[in-house]
């Protein structure tokens, strides 16, 4: 029994002094989830509300790029859609959130 002990005692380290709290896996997730939340989710929001702001700032005469890559001039703005003029004549209706980028009129 003591020869087993002995055995134990030896196959285990003797006390390694204090850890460092870098070196602590905890330290290290938090440490990265702190670095995604700056790098990654803070900016997308940050482009989200600045996005939501021009969308509700639209105007009439505004030039526009939608989701689907067609440019156009806003002609009328309703609730929930807009109107945008891409030829003479030709008036197509679309919703709001597929504005993808806003110039304003010069």
């Amino acid at each position: 029994m003591i020869q087993l002990l002995n055995t134990l005692a030896a196959a285990t380290p003797a006390t390694q002094g204090p850890q460092s709290i870098i070196g602590h896996p905890m330290f290290m997730m938090v440490v990265m989830i702190v670095l995604f939340y700056f790098l990654l989710i803070r900016p997308q929001q940050r482009q989200r509300k600045e996005q939501a702001a021009r969308i509700a700032a639209l105007k009439t005469g505004d030039k526009v790029i939608t989701t689907a890559g067609l440019h156009g001039i806003v002609h009328n703005v309703k609730d929930t859609t807009v109107v945008i003029k891409v030829a003479e004549g030709t008036n197509l209706e679309f919703d709001k959130a597929a504005i993808a980028s806003v110039a304003k009129k010069d």
